[in-house]
């Protein structure tokens, strides 16, 4: 069995879904890979506990399918805003009052 490491990096809590958020990095020999992990408990959790159950949770999604693991692939990908894929047309204002004037 390898032995792994998880570092847990920004970890904030979430008020308005009342849980804990965190960047879990799991180095396993000489790859590394990073989960964004959360976990529903109050905010007077214990940190100990709460560290606990975000690192299982890193572990088992490193154990289980990688199909869409948090590693980039050196392509870059178009950016899509709002589901647009396409730049949206800019009126001109001041253009289209003279065009009614006329």
């Amino acid at each position: 069995m390898q032995n792994q490491a998880v570092e847990l990096n920004s970890v904030i809590y979430n008020a308005a879904n009342q849980s804990f958020e965190a960047l879990a990095t799991l180095y396993a020999g000489t790859s590394s890979r990073s989960f964004a992990c959360a976990n529903n408990a109050p905010i007077d959790i214990i940190l100990k506990d709460d560290a606990k159950d975000l690192s299982t949770q890193a572990l088992h999604r490193f154990s289980g399918n990688p199909g869409l693991p948090s590693v980039r692939l050196g392509i870059p990908s178009p950016i899509v805003r709002a589901g647009r894929s396409r730049p949206r047309k800019v009126i001109d204002a001041f253009d289209m009052l003279r065009q009614l004037a006329t």
